[in-house]
């Protein structure tokens, strides 16, 4: 029986979490914490945490992690670079899966970027536009930050220097580097994200469309039960799925 805590849970993903949890034979949730409780004792009651609080909690919660020697999987968006350089550094004395998206088929379209990307080349322009609810907080979503990411390292190039986050204006012409990103908000989307290619006389898209939450929780339980396995390390859930 592999014993989780689930922080952030008073949250839409914390409670999915523990709904989920309980359906699962092999998974307990023994804690379960939020704003002002007892991270510490959480933690201590747990083999494995998944954390979907707040990005300014995270290390917290990290740091609480590596001082027990327990696997974090970090479920939380928006941190600053301070912050994702020190989940680096505790990584490196605990394994810690951080991904931006738990679903398998989110992660499934990861795989599928980058190798219609290679497929293609550079003769298709790429833009990415997302959907979620109007409750989210931070934009463009971790999801389409990572698939901008894993197409700019495909194209060779820094995503900060190509990624273009809307248009408004007299733009000019589209430039052949630049990845479009786009964010929309309004709802109760779960997620919605496409990443278009487009040339000339050609089109391709790939889409993926969550319509529940139930599919990032039980893909963050799956990942918690893999992480229990691991050596220190920062891994992914191309990793937990065998895509790398």
């Amino acid at each position: 029986m592999v014993k989780v805590a689930i922080i952030g849970s008073k949250g839409r993903m914390g409670q999915m979490l523990l709904s989920c949890a309980a359906k699962i034979s092999d998974i307990e949730a023994v804690a379960a914490a939020d704003i002002g409780d007892d991270l510490n004792s959480a933690i201590s009651a747990a083999d494995v945490i998944i954390d979907f609080s707040f990005h300014s909690v995270t290390v917290q919660v990290a740091e609480l992690c590596m001082s027990s020697g327990k696997p974090l999987v970090i479920g939380t968006t928006g941190h600053t670079p301070e912050e994702k350089e020190t989940l680096r550094q505790i990584a490196q004395k605990i394994p810690i899966v951080w991904t931006s998206n738990y679903s398998t088929g989110v992660n499934t379209l990861f795989w599928l970027a980058r190798k219609t990307a290679e497929i293609l080349g550079p003769d298709f322009d790429i833009e990415i536009v997302e959907m979620h609810h109007r409750h989210k907080k931070d934009a463009p979503s971790g999801t389409a930050d990572t698939l901008g990411r894993i197409l700019a390292e495909v194209r060779g190039k820094q995503y900060e220097q190509i990624a273009r986050h809307g248009r408004q204006g007299l733009v000019g012409e589209r430039s052949c580097d630049e990845i479009g990103m786009h964010s929309l908000r309004g709802g109760d989307v779960v997620g919605d994200h496409t990443v278009i290619f487009a040339s000339q006389g050609e089109r391709v898209e790939l889409t993926h469309k969550a319509s529940s939450r139930e599919t990032f929780a039980n893909g963050a339980l799956r990942a918690a039960q893999w992480a229990l396995t691991q050596s220190p390390g920062l891994y992914s859930m191309q990793d937990v799925l065998g895509l790398k």
